[in-house]
């Protein structure tokens, strides 16, 4: 039953790494040690996001800063509350991050099989370039290489600002109340609280 507790996006903390871990293990068959969670949160060229619900943690995101391109490693929502619109909500929130770091591209990997997550990455304007034979030791399986360009330029990050606001106001429409970080919520909002509520 949908639990109208309020969604905060935040960066993960050291302490919350446990948290993590199990939603990594949840959605995907544990892709990360714990250990390398920890390196992600105290590492600057980084932006490890949550997804929390209440004190129930059921989004993370990641990104790594290399030279100026944004190497987007890991978006992973709960199956209990998947195909609500999260996952693009989270990526959006990675992009903004990479605009802010000032990156030029956006990049990621993904299952050839996952046409959902390919849908969605398309959607907002990542182009396939290529692929990696046998990337997935689990099952053999190639990963498509996506490409999202511009992201220095004018009209990709209006367009972006648009459809993070579209996801915010999709949310809000659901029922959910959004707590953003500041530097999250000034893209749509002029609310100046270091967290700022949407809804």
């Amino acid at each position: 039953m949908y639990d109208p507790a309020p969604l905060c996006l935040s960066p993960l903390a050291l302490d919350q790494v446990e948290a993590a871990r199990h939603l990594d293990e949840q959605t995907l068959g544990g892709f990360w040690a714990i250990e390398a969670d920890r390196r992600e949160v105290e590492s600057d060229p980084s932006d490890l996001l949550g997804l929390w619900q209440g004190a129930h943690l059921i989004g993370l995101g990641c990104s790594w800063t290399i030279v100026d391109e944004a190497h987007i490693t890991l978006l992973a929502i709960a199956p209990s509350h998947q195909q609500q619109g999260l996952g693009g909500f989270l990526l959006l929130a990675l992009l903004q991050a990479a605009i802010r770091r000032d990156m030029a591209w956006a990049t990621l990997e993904v299952r050839v099989s996952n046409q959902v997550a390919i849908a969605l990455y398309q959607s907002l304007g990542f182009q396939e370039v290529g692929q990696r034979p046998s990337y997935y030791a689990d099952t053999g399986e190639a990963a498509r290489i996506l490409w999202l360009k511009g992201l220095r330029e004018n009209s990709v990050q209006e367009a972006i600002a648009q459809q993070w606001k579209a996801r915010q106001q999709r949310l809000n429409r659901q029922g959910w109340q959004l707590q953003l970080p500041m530097q999250l919520a000034t893209a749509c909002t002029e609310d100046p609280d270091p967290l700022a509520t949407t809804g």
